[in-house]
């Protein structure tokens, strides 16, 4: 019986946190970032969490002794670009918000909820899958198969 399942509605408060403990693991430390946000960030994901069609997955590890609470978290959206050699479909897949408990690291259930988000990814026909790896988590990407790519992304902040 695997550990690892699609996250639902009813994680969504615990989602929230768990990609609060990725964004504070990326800032220096003391640094840690306003949690104001989740707020206002509830209901959409509610709505991403409750829409199980092809564009947004999140795979969870419950956290053992403490029901309700996640111990894992892996995200994933898949985009539409015009299909090319490679990709005729032009469905991408990108990898966010994966994040465990620091308590709970080194049980492996990052890599099995990476593992249910390659496999949705493959059942909604996504060609490829993108992620930004942190130094840390690299060495885990890098066993799964991903590899690292000059990356020409440029941002605007709006």
């Amino acid at each position: 019986m695997s550990l690892v399942r699609r996250a639902t509605v009813e994680d969504a408060v615990e989602v929230l946190r768990l990609r609060q403990v990725m964004i504070d693991s990326m800032t220096p430390p003391g640094a840690g970032g306003p949690t104001g946000w989740h707020t206002e960030s509830l209901p959409t994901l509610r709505r991403r969490l409750a829409d199980t069609e092809r564009e947004f997955a999140a795979f969870v590890v419950d956290r053992p002794e403490r029901p309700g609470a996640l111990a894992a978290l892996v995200v994933g959206t898949v985009d539409y670009r015009i299909g090319r050699a490679g990709n005729p479909r032009g469905a991408v897949g990108h990898v966010f918000s994966v994040a465990t408990d620091p308590d709970c690291r080194r049980r492996g259930y990052a890599r099995a909820c990476m593992e249910a988000l390659v496999d949705w990814f493959r059942e909604v026909g996504a060609g490829y899958v993108h992620l930004t790896a942190s130094p840390d988590a690299e060495p885990l990407y890098a066993s799964m198969g991903f590899r690292r790519r000059p990356d020409p992304l440029m941002q605007l902040d709006l």
